[in-house]
């Protein structure tokens, strides 16, 4: 037996392990990525360096850093997983069945309404699968938590990521018919620098600028809000009772409008509207989970009420 036989056990997994061990930064991060106990891991490690005869790591309390043959054997290692997951993926071909756990994050109120019917649709049609629904509106590390993919609206700035743009999300200006005191609703874009205002500080904070429909010409202006937040549902709250005017996604005040809770300002123009794209880290071959979940939301997304089509302008759905 020579020094690299380990006794029955995997060394692709071994190697995996190491893998994910390094990119997450610990063994305990590891451990929650793989579903598996930290002495498991740590186990596998010590497998792994026996079998090479090499120390890869060097752990302290509070540090754990790559030996050099350990910078050797990740970068090796990173490879062979590559090649291996791509001699896989070729041989069971691009028909395979998804199956497994798909971590995916989504902004809070966008993935806890809009995105829950082709989230349960991709269930529906892969019943082998399991996703991990994780909301939160920031920008995710994806190596490190172990993400798959993440849907994001706004601008990607990350160029180290693939980001395929699905939609775009229109945004108008409403405000509560209380605000208004019995006056007219504002009609143009200058009308509207008197109101009072909420920030949606995700995507505006101290000025808002609006596009007019007919012309595209740009009208921006000033403002000091009463109310500043990161959640579309708290300024959406604060527009109802009457505190201030805001900018916000056109799908989440829909109903609100119908039923004359809100009114929509200045009509005729609306802010820029958001791009909403589908984000995943750069690699050499992608799993079937991931490549049917992103066939799914393409067709899936600009159907969604309050969404269009990239560049779909005033013909979009909204």
């Amino acid at each position: 037996m020579n020094q690299f036989s380990l006794s029955g056990i995997d060394r692709i997994a071994l190697m995996e392990t190491f893998v994910r061990i390094v990119d997450a930064g610990s063994l305990s991060a590891a451990a929650a990525q793989l579903g598996t106990s930290q002495p498991t891991v740590s186990r596998r490690l010590q497998a792994l360096e026996r079998a090479l005869g090499l120390k890869l790591l060097q752990r302290t309390t509070h540090v754990m850093t790559l030996t050099d043959d350990g910078q050797r054997c990740y970068t090796h290692a990173k490879a062979l997983l590559d090649n291996w997951q791509g001699i896989e993926q070729d041989l069971r071909g691009a028909t395979e069945e998804p199956r497994g756990v798909l971590r995916v994050l989504a902004p809070h109120a966008f993935g806890q309404e809009q995105l829950i019917t082709p989230l349960l649709a991709y269930l529906r049609r892969f019943p082998a699968m399991t996703v991990q629904w994780m909301l939160n509106d920031r920008r995710p590390d994806f190596i490190a938590e172990g993400i798959d993919c993440a849907i994001q609206v706004g601008s990607v700035t990350d160029p180290s990521v693939v980001a395929i743009q699905l939609a775009e999300v229109p945004r108008i200006v409403v405000a509560a018919p209380s605000l208004l005191a019995g006056r007219a609703p504002p009609a143009t874009a200058a009308e509207l620098h008197a109101l009072p205002w909420l920030a949606l500080s995700t995507f505006y904070l101290n000025e808002v600028a609006l596009s007019r429909q007919a012309d595209g010409k740009m009208h921006r202006f000033a403002i000091q809000p009463r109310l500043i937040t990161d959640s579309l549902y708290a300024i959406r709250n604060g527009a109802l009772a009457g505190f201030g005017a805001a900018l916000v996604s056109t799908w989440i005040v829909l109903e609100d409008i119908r039923q004359d809770r809100l009114l929509h300002l200045a009509p005729d123009w609306q802010g820029l509207p958001l791009p909403v794209y589908l984000v995943y880290p750069q690699a050499s071959f992608y799993p079937a989970r991931l490549l049917r979940f992103l066939d799914m939301m393409r067709l899936a997304m600009a159907q969604l009420h309050g969404t269009r089509r990239p560049g779909a302008g005033r013909a979009g759905k909204f």
